[in-house]
């Protein structure tokens, strides 16, 4: 594709010539015009000028966004398994899969199912307001065993970044499970706080401030990104009947529906890391305190990496997305939505078994940081 395709705006700046990742088309890149992220009109659709960016721009500073932007699959995916760019976060170990998982699925399937069933019998239903925003939150804190009206409050802090504090717990969450662990201490119960007030790591209980760390963990993962997925995931599939017809009657293909839609249309198609450290890339050094954005959204198109890359297809043999980081410590987050989009769409097909979209209606994805439909009118 070439540059003069994407749409004008402002300049980016290239890497110098001298140690460009791109070296021998250094000249053309520096008069070529590409515009930022933030100019009008990408959010609407960025993919034009993600394109540009994987094919010219390999690394480039963004002035308008302040960081530099990587776009190619394997230069995002380093950056994200990267420690320099910002504190590696070790997040629980394997072993708490053991105990996390069973109660998470549970409860994503009693939730997925009470919300599905206040569908049931409607004439049009919007699946982002009355199903897709509220089951990750709901079913997290059912799992952990929180009064509903919690659900409310959560949701509505993720939805407006209140929860967003890098290197610690916020003091509402804090102060919202601090008595729910004094309580289950006392007297424990089935939900999964019990569970981890109980749980002990080399014959040592685990330490309020972990149980708290740990369900906000889970809490936070309940939020916007993953009702967001959730959203793409649904529109995905239905965009393509034959496969939707093809995840309805064969429910052991939902997983693989639900990777290739991260891959294609990831929740946070725009991460933004900060270099710790002096860090070299493609011969450009970056100083300490560089930031990074690495795109997501951009990796996950990328032909170099991924056949026929626009196109969503459920029998992709490795999607390999990149919505969830790049690390290999297990992440309560991510299991969280991949179970939220696995007995979601269940739980919907049981009740709405001619699920499809309302006459007219197509869905129209926005945002550039957070990217997703914000509507999605079916008919049961």
């Amino acid at each position: 594709m070439s540059t003069s395709s994407a749409p004008s705006g402002h300049r980016l700046s290239p890497a110098p010539p001298s140690s460009s990742p791109n070296a021998g088309r250094a000249g053309a890149a520096s008069r070529a015009v590409l515009p930022s992220l933030l100019a009008p009109g990408v959010e609407r659709d960025p993919y034009p000028v993600y394109r540009a960016l994987r094919e010219d721009f390999p690394l480039v500073h963004d002035e308008l966004l302040g960081a530099w932007l990587l776009s190619r699959y394997a230069d995002v995916r380093a950056a994200l398994g990267d420690v320099r760019f910002g504190p590696a976060a070790d997040g629980p170990g394997p072993a708490y899969r053991r105990l996390i998982e069973p109660l998470l699925r549970a409860a994503a399937e009693r939730t997925a199912h009470v919300l599905a069933r206040r569908l049931a019998g409607r004439r049009e239903v919007d699946l982002v307001a009355e199903f897709s925003a509220w089951l990750p939150a709901a079913a997290a804190v059912a799992a952990l065993g929180l009064p509903w009206e919690d659900a409310a409050r959560v949701r509505e802090w993720c939805r407006t970044g209140g929860l967003a504090r890098p290197g610690g717990l916020h003091p509402e969450l804090n102060g919202l499970l601090r008595p729910h662990v004094t309580r289950r201490r006392a007297h424990p119960g089935a939900d999964l706080l019990s569970v981890l007030c109980g749980a002990r790591v080399d014959g040592q209980a685990l330490s309020n401030e972990a149980v708290t760390g740990l369900a906000g963990t889970l809490l936070t993962g309940g939020g916007e990104a993953t009702a967001l997925a959730l959203a793409s995931f649904l529109a995905n599939l239905l965009d393509h009947p034959a496969q939707l017809d093809l995840v309805r009657t064969r429910p052991g293909l939902i997983p693989a529906a639900w990777a290739e839609s991260l891959r294609r249309d990831p929740p946070t198609p725009v991460v933004l890391r900060r270099a710790s450290v002096p860090v070299s890339l493609g011969g450009t050094t970056l100083p300490a305190g560089a930031v990074v954005a690495c795109l997501i959204g951009s990796a996950g198109r990328d032909p170099f990496r991924f056949a026929d890359p626009d196109r969503y297809d459920i029998f992709r043999t490795d999607p390999a997305h990149l919505a969830f980081g790049a690390g290999r410590h297990f992440c309560p987050a991510a299991t969280l939505a991949g179970l939220a989009a696995e007995c979601g769409l269940r739980a919907l097909l049981d009740v709405m078994p001619g699920l499809r979209w309302a006459p007219g209606f197509r869905p129209a994805p926005q945002g550039l940081m957070a990217r997703a439909p914000r509507l999605l009118l079916v008919r049961p």
